[in-house]
């Protein structure tokens, strides 16, 4: 480990000595005067004074090379569909879907909403914007009018650019009078609407003057060429919302350069991806995941990206393992709840296609357990690769760097701290770094490296309150997450600090209960929450989805896997994180993102109201845990 350790050390000891070598994996049109200006803490500003275009890096500079290799690779099980571009074709599209915004009143600086599916139109828009200089915001597609109108109000969008619908398991999710009722509700609704229509909503409401056929328009400018717009590095790229604990959204702004050089960067040392090869990250648009591995960074790598609009299970179990087959995929990058989707099924899924192309699977997006990495590690046979990362740092966090050194992996470790970033261990209370062996909130010492978050869109107090005055007399910024390192330097995430339970005056994570739960033979899956309780405060209460479900057919069944359930905490926690009880469900209730609805939860538990669940990716799963909690059998 010691060629990671020095290339870690190294970055933060001469940070503008080594960033400027990463800048040079992308093209400046204008070179920067500056490599880091840090004068106004926490606030960072990454290569000043040069001109760089996203856009440009990610298509036009391959043209001379790779116009003629496939770019993007649309695959759709929902409409049965499939389509190629090369990078040549893309350039085409991009210029186009420039010249069409344009032609709507979008100049530099403008922002625009970005409401789709998971279709190549959504990359022509993204990509269009970032080709003028405008700035994009996409809005996961499914999210309720009201959410969408928040958004909208916090942006204040020139156009929106939506689709008639997506689909969903094979249901249409009409999005147009989703987009109408918000531009209803909103206070600054765009001038245009940008609509692409799919055929999925016979019935489609348009409004006269402001819906633009996406089609109709793209006839008009079909030969169109649009130059790329060159911005200063620190100028905003994108506006990316994520929940605030307010209840108002934060934007989390991008920059241009140092979002740029990131991502090259992580492609290089991170994920290995070489020109010419081929990722496969299952993730959505509207999800940070997607802007950045599945628009950005594979195509500024010159690397071929799939763009899949369907689930892992339909039409069987084994559709993504014959994606990475049919595309000779090297890289693919997942979540762990698919993974746990997958873990229930046969699987001789996963050795029914050819991996061989496959070099490994990176998995985040939340904890990944000790079983499930187990699981999928002997199940697929490849390396699989656990990193974490958030929405504000735009790539991983924490994470192995092949690309610098092969190094061991251990399970439920998304290993060490990626270059550029100062992480501490923070004791809650008293801020002080803690020991190997002891749990902390992961923190990053400022300045954030490129990539980051430059600050809320809009609100440079919000950013500072948020993230950097969680301890006293220090900025730092603040993950929200409690993490441990072991003797060996590697890091475990323990799951959200407000995540914890207070037992009898004894703290423990969800997280850590979960784990427990996960270790025993018969479960694939479960949540635990805290729920008030008179005597102890507060106590543990689990829901399980078992792998076998025939035992849970009766109540003497369901009575004995719960004992079983129990002991199993007891041998790995001991008896103070045993949940007070396990309901066994079929399913828990996620967002379309596949991040489990713990607060709801905990709240259905408590008897209180579960508040906005527009995220939810099946309402049926809520149904559930009613039913589990009032003694019904599921």
């Amino acid at each position: 480990m010691k060629k990671v350790q020095a290339f870690h050390r190294r970055s933060l000891e001469d940070r503008e000595g080594f960033w400027a070598e990463q800048a040079k994996l992308v093209h400046w049109h204008k070179p920067f005067t500056r490599v880091l200006e840090y004068s106004r803490p926490p606030f960072a500003k990454w290569f000043l004074g040069g001109e760089t275009n996203l856009c440009h890096n990610a298509i036009d500079r391959h043209l001379a090379a790779r116009a003629e290799q496939t770019a993007v690779i649309y695959i759709s099980t929902e409409v049965d569909e499939e389509k190629r571009y090369s990078y040549r074709e893309l350039h085409r599209e991009v210029q186009r879907a420039a010249a069409m915004m344009a032609s709507l009143g979008v100049k530099k600086g403008d922002r625009v909403i970005i409401y789709m599916p998971m279709i190549p139109e959504a990359m022509f828009a993204i990509l269009a914007c970032a080709r003028i200089g405008a700035v994009h915001s996409v809005v996961f597609g499914g999210f309720a009018a009201s959410s969408l109108a928040a958004r909208i109000d916090d942006a204040k969008p020139r156009l929106m650019v939506t689709a008639d619908g997506g689909s969903r398991m094979g249901k249409a999710v009409l999005y147009k009078s989703l987009v109408d009722e918000s531009l209803k509700l909103s206070r600054h609704p765009p001038d245009k609407v940008l609509l692409y229509r799919r055929g999925l909503d016979p019935n489609l409401p348009t409004t006269a003057g402001r819906d633009v056929d996406w089609v109709e328009l793209a006839k008009k400018h079909d030969k169109a060429e649009v130059p790329c717009a060159w911005l200063e590095s620190n100028e905003p790229s994108y506006i990316l919302y994520t929940s605030g604990t307010t209840g108002m959204p934060k934007g989390v702004q991008r920059d241009v350069g140092g979002y740029a050089v990131a991502l090259a960067a992580s492609m290089k040392h991170i994920f290995c991806g070489e020109p010419g090869e081929t990722m496969f990250t299952t993730s959505d648009i509207g999800w940070v995941v997607g802007h950045s591995y599945i628009v950005y960074a594979p195509l500024i790598a010159g690397m071929t990206t799939i763009m899949y609009e369907g689930v892992p299970i339909r039409p069987d179990a084994g559709i993504w393992w014959k994606i990475v087959q049919d595309t000779k995929a090297s890289v693919m990058f997942s979540a762990p709840t698919a993974i746990r989707v997958l873990k229930k099924h046969d699987p001789a899924f996963l050795k029914k296609y050819d991996l061989s192309s496959l070099k490994h699977l990176f998995l985040a997006g939340e904890p990944l357990d000790e079983p499930t990495h187990q699981w999928i590690t002997e199940s697929l046979g490849r390396p699989v690769l656990d990193h974490y990362w958030q929405t504000e740092t735009g790539w991983p966090l924490l994470a192995p760097m092949p690309g610098v050194e092969k190094t061991p992996s251990k399970l439920g470790s998304p290993s060490f701290p990626a270059y550029g970033y100062d992480v501490r261990l923070l004791h809650e209370e008293t801020g002080k770094e803690v020991a190997n062996g002891e749990k902390g909130v992961v923190t990053i010492v400022p300045p954030l490296p490129p990539g980051c978050m430059s600050t809320v869109w809009g609100d440079d107090e919000r950013f500072v309150e948020t993230y950097f005055t969680g301890f006293k007399d220090r900025i730092v910024y603040s993950t929200f997450d409690w993490g441990i390192r072991d003797q060996d330097g590697y890091y475990f995430i323990l799951g959200r600090t407000d995540d914890v339970i207070n037992v009898a005056g004894h703290r423990l994570g969800t997280r850590e209960i979960e784990e427990a739960v996960n270790m025993h033979s018969n479960i694939a899956e479960c949540a635990v929450v805290g729920v008030t309780d008179p005597v102890k405060g507060q106590m543990p209460l689990a829901f399980a989805v078992a792998k076998d479900v025939s035992r849970l057919g009766t109540p003497d069944g369901r009575r004995a896997l719960e004992k079983e359930v129990m002991q199993t905490v007891d041998k790995q926690l001991g008896a103070i994180g045993r949940p007070r009880a396990v309901h066994f469900v079929t399913l828990l209730p996620k967002t379309r993102s596949g991040k489990t609805l713990r607060r709801a939860i905990q709240a259905l538990a408590e008897g209180r109201d579960p508040g906005d669940l527009t995220t939810i990716e099946d309402p049926g799963a809520l149904e559930q845990l009613k039913r589990a909690l009032a003694g019904a059998p599921q």
